[in-house]
C-alpha cells in the first residue's frame, strides 16, 4: 500500500514538472546585443550569496552543493513590453534579445566577501539603506532564481538593493529530498548572509521567501533568535512567507523558538495550492501554505493573507504572490512602506476585498 501510494505520488509530481520548464540553462547568452534604451523597461543589479557551486559554463552557478558561501552580481534587463506577473524568457541557445526577454547583460563574481561587501554597501547607500533578500523554493535552477529576482524587484517598484540568497536547489521535480537535504545545508549561510547585510549599512532588510525557502528563512531566523539577535540589531523589516512549504507543526516550534515578532510576519497561503498538497502527501502532514487555520497561525505573530480566490500564472497555483499582476503590486505596495506597523494589514484588507469581488 505503502509502495502504490510513492509511486502515485511520484507520477504526480512529475506530471506536474513537465508543465513549468526550470531546467537549468545558460545565464548569460552568446553574443552581445546593443539596444536602445527606450526598448527596457528596467535595469536591475542583482546581488548574489549562493551556496551553490561554481560552475565554468555560461550557468554561472550550478545545481551542485559548494562548501563554503559564494558571492556574485548579475545585471539584469526587463524588456519595454513586460507584462507584470510574468518573465518573457528566450528559448535555450537562441541569440539575446533583450527588446523581447529577460537579459543578463553582466555577471560578476567576487572573489572573497570583503570584495562582495564592499560593492553592496556602496548600492545600499546609493539607494537609501534598504534590502530585499529573495529566497527561492524547491525545484528553481540558478538562472530561474535570478530571472525570479529580478521579475519581483521589476514588478514591486522595490526602490532598494536586491539580493538574491540561492541555495542548491537540484532544479528538477525528481530532486524533492536532495533539494530538502540543500535546504538544511543553506540555513547556517542564510544566517550569515543576513548578518553581512545588517554590517554592510542597511538600515532596514526586508526577506521575501518562497516554498522551501521559507523552511531555509525560518531556520535562519530561528538561529538568530538563539543567539540573542533575532531582528539584526533592529534592521530587520517585514518578512513575507509565501506559499511555505514547512510542517505545520515545525512552523509552531520554529515559532515558538523565534518568539513573537516584534513586526508581525506575512503568511501567504492557498488552498488551492497543488504543488504544496503533493509535498503534505509526501511529508505525511500539512504544509503551511495549505493551512485552514488562519486564527491557529495568527497567534504565532503572524498576519494570514489568504490568496484563495486570486488567480496564479502557474497552473500549480504556487507562485501566485508574484505572478498575479495584483498581488506582486499589492507586495511591494506593503514593502515600499518605510518604518512603521500602520498599513501592516493593508495587504489582507485589500486582498480580502478582491476576494469578495469589491
Amino acid at each position: 500500500m505503502l509502495k502504490s501510494k510513492f509511486l502515485i505520488l511520484v507520477l504526480a509530481l512529475l506530471s506536474a514538472g513537465c508543465m513549468t520548464n526550470n531546467q537549468a540553462t545558460d545565464l548569460v547568452g552568446t553574443g552581445s546585443v546593443q539596444v536602445p534604451v527606450t526598448e527596457i523597461a528596467g535595469n536591475h543589479s542583482i546581488f548574489v550569496a549562493t551556496t551553490r557551486q561554481a560552475s565554468s559554463d555560461a550557468k554561472v552557478f550550478s545545481n551542485s552543493r559548494s562548501p563554503k558561501l559564494n558571492f556574485a552580481r548579475v545585471n539584469v534587463t526587463v524588456p519595454k513590453y513586460h507584462k507584470v506577473g510574468q518573465i518573457e524568457r528566450n528559448k535555450p541557445g537562441k541569440p539575446a534579445d533583450p527588446t523581447r526577454y529577460f537579459t543578463a547583460t553582466e555577471v560578476v563574481s567576487y572573489d572573497a566577501q570583503p570584495q562582495f561587501s564592499n560593492a553592496l554597501s556602496a548600492d545600499i547607500a546609493a539607494r537609501g539603506g534598504r534590502v530585499m533578500v529573495f529566497i527561492h523554493g524547491y525545484n528553481t535552477s540558478f538562472d530561474s532564481a535570478v530571472y525570479r529576482a529580478t521579475q519581483i524587484a521589476q514588478d514591486s517598484g522595490y526602490p532598494g538593493t536586491p539580493v538574491l540568497f540561492s541555495w542548491a536547489s537540484g532544479g528538477s521535480t525528481k530532486d524533492y529530498v536532495y533539494d530538502r537535504e540543500s535546504a538544511s545545508v543553506a540555513r547556517d549561510q542564510l544566517e550569515v548572509t543576513l548578518r553581512l547585510l545588517a554590517q554592510s549599512g542597511a538600515r532596514r532588510i526586508d526577506i521575501v521567501a518562497h516554498s522551501m525557502g521559507t523552511w531555509v528563512t525560518m531556520e535562519a531566523l530561528r538561529q538568530l533568535a538563539i543567539t540573542g539577535n533575532r531582528d539584526l540589531g533592529g534592521k530587520l523589516g517585514d518578512v513575507v512567507l509565501a506559499s511555505p512549504d514547512i510542517d505545520v507543526d515545525v512552523f509552531r516550534s520554529q515559532m515558538r523558538r523565534y518568539g513573537k515578532p516584534d513586526r508581525p510576519f506575512f503568511l501567504m497561503l492557498s488552498e488551492d495550492d497543488r504543488a504544496l498538497r503533493l509535498s503534505g502527501i509526501l511529508a505525511g502532514n500539512k504544509r503551511v501554505g495549505d493551512y485552514k487555520n488562519a486564527a491557529d497561525l495568527a497567534e504565532l505573530g503572524v498576519i494570514v493573507v489568504d490568496l484563495s480566490q486570486e488567480k496564479s500564472g502557474d497552473s500549480l497555483n504556487h507562485t501566485k504572490f508574484a505572478d498575479n499582476p495584483t498581488l506582486i503590486r499589492l507586495l511591494g505596495q506593503r514593502l515600499r512602506e518605510d518604518d512603521g506597523y500602520a498599513t501592516d494589514r493593508q495587504v489582507t484588507d485589500r486582498i480580502n476585498m478582491l476576494n469578495q469581488g469589491s
